[in-house]
């Protein structure tokens, strides 16, 4: 668990925590801030995973404002996105749920079909837009947070980054996209909103 590990660190004189966090964090951002900032405020979670992440930046929070001997930057990502070569070569029956390899899944015949959750939204096809960034620019941001704690490049003891790339792209542009550029339609079905 997060609390052993906090635990443990000093003994071993480790210096710093990568935490991988979320913004789910954030809850239903008010309109005044969106596009989210690391400034906008933490809002109740609207689900599990969320709650899980809210309570862990606090558990790093306290431990180091409590005197704990490191450092830690926490790296709240939006929609991580994208097969990489690995998961590209396996069956991918077992790939993440994300969207990309769930389209990818879909288009080669392993799930019967895509759910799109809602299409009520205030958006010009009525589906939710969503930030995604590429897994491995995740894993590169991971590398710099480490880089940059390793290299003291900063006086902060715990420093939050959101990682995205700032522009939406709605569920149906993203299954549009995809058809386009493989040829391979994905059966989808609208279905109702789903929590957070």
């Amino acid at each position: 668990t997060l609390v052993n590990l906090l635990e443990m660190m000093p003994e071993f004189n480790i210096e710093g925590i990568v935490f991988s966090s979320s913004c789910t964090v954030y809850g239903q951002p008010d309109p005044e801030n969106l596009p989210v900032t690391e400034n906008a405020p933490i809002k109740p979670a609207m689900s599990p995973y969320g709650n899980t992440k809210q309570i862990n930046e606090e558990i790093i929070r306290d431990t180091i404002h409590a005197g704990a001997p490191f450092k830690s930057i926490i790296l709240r990502y939006f929609n991580p996105i994208a097969l990489t070569q690995a998961q590209r070569s396996a069956s991918c029956q077992w790939c993440s749920p994300e969207l990309d390899p769930v389209l990818d899944t879909d288009g080669y015949g392993i799930r019967k079909e895509l759910s799109v959750f809602g299409d009520d939204y205030d958006t010009a096809d009525g589906s939710c837009i969503r930030d995604y960034i590429n897994v491995v620019d995740l894993a590169k941001a991971h590398v710099i947070a480490m880089d940059r704690m390793l290299e003291n490049k900063s006086d902060e003891h715990i420093e939050i980054f959101n990682l995205g790339t700032g522009n939406g792209v709605s569920v149906l542009e993203l299954i549009n996209t995809f058809e386009q550029t493989t040829g391979v339609k994905v059966p989808h079905k609208i279905v109702g909103r789903r929590e957070g």
